[in-house]
């Protein structure tokens, strides 16, 4: 059998220097850490570090992701069987007692503290446009500075506030006045109970989903859609203080939560949380707006 041809030996390529690419990122930074110092965050630093303890809890990670489900599942289970026996199946006293003695044994303070601080935040904006409208309204009272204040109807009180004032303004025309009141800024020193020993330490979020379960037992289903509805004036209101004081900041913060579209089955605690960080980001403009900057070191206690 005839032998191959020789196959030619190819000639050798010339080793070419191939330039090092530089490392981009040579550190290894922390989300939180940034997170704190993102100079465009509007909030109080004692705030924000509060907000990312709550974050950075246990519960936070592990428990929140199953907590979540849990309470979407079981409210919509209550919404449908609510429909055939549409009757209050709790007092709302007995809700208001058993979200407040949930709250001192199995949550944070640090998690109590940004709920009611948020109700303080809430009345605060609502009668910043209730001084600056010739709106035919008193100012709203529901200021809790105590844990306790959490009962009495201080969630229903808190939806209903955001109703009134909307259908009061029908009619008013929405213009910056001569002179801004900013009165009644101030969020007062809270008590959320830190020396009450507790079983858990939940975060905020988690505490949530877990209340969001007897909210829906005390409350009717047109009461529970109303509820749940008033998240969706966020965007509403953000528009209202914006033309009130024509400062297009406000703007900046919609989510376009349109108020026209109906849609009651939702993530009910990640809305509310999100609703909390909205009134927060507007309260401080409020606050930069009345004194010429941001807060940023006020003090704080922590867990």
């Amino acid at each position: 059998m005839p032998s191959l041809p020789k196959v030619p030996s190819l000639p050798k390529v010339p080793k070419v220097q191939v330039p090092r690419v530089p490392e981009y990122v040579r550190s290894d930074p922390s989300m939180w850490q940034a997170v704190y110092a993102d100079p465009s965050v509007p909030l109080d630093r004692a705030l924000v570090r509060q907000i990312i303890n709550d974050q950075r809890r246990l519960s936070r990670r592990w428990l929140y992701p199953i907590a979540r489900i849990v309470s979407r599942v079981l409210v919509a289970l209550i919404s449908i069987v609510k429909r055939v026996l549409p009757f209050r199946w709790m007092p709302l006293h007995t809700m208001d007692v058993l979200c407040v003695w949930f709250l001192r044994r199995f949550v944070s303070p640090d998690a109590v503290d940004l709920l009611i601080r948020h109700f303080v935040v809430e009345t605060n904006l609502v009668n910043f446009i209730i001084r600056n409208t010739p709106v035919d309204m008193e100012p709203v009272t529901l200021r809790p500075e105590a844990l306790s204040g959490l009962g009495d109807q201080a969630v229903v009180e808190h939806d209903v506030n955001v109703y009134d004032v909307l259908i009061a303004l029908d009619d008013v025309p929405l213009v910056k006045p001569e002179t801004l009141d900013f009165s009644q800024l101030d969020v007062p020193p809270l008590d959320a109970e830190r020396g009450r020993r507790r079983l858990l330490r939940l975060d905020i979020q988690t505490a949530l989903c877990f209340m969001n379960i007897p909210f829906s037992m005390a409350l009717t289903v047109e009461e529970y859609r109303r509820a749940v509805h008033s998240i969706r004036f966020d965007d509403s209101f953000l528009e209202i203080l914006a033309l009130v004081t024509d400062d297009d900041t406000f703007r900046h913060w919609k989510l376009a939560g349109m108020s026209l579209w109906m849609d009651s089955n939702v993530d009910v605690p990640r809305m509310v949380y999100r609703h909390a960080l909205v009134c927060e980001y507007a309260h401080a403009r409020l606050v930069k707006l009345a004194g010429g900057a941001y807060p940023r070191d006020t003090a704080a206690a922590f867990d």
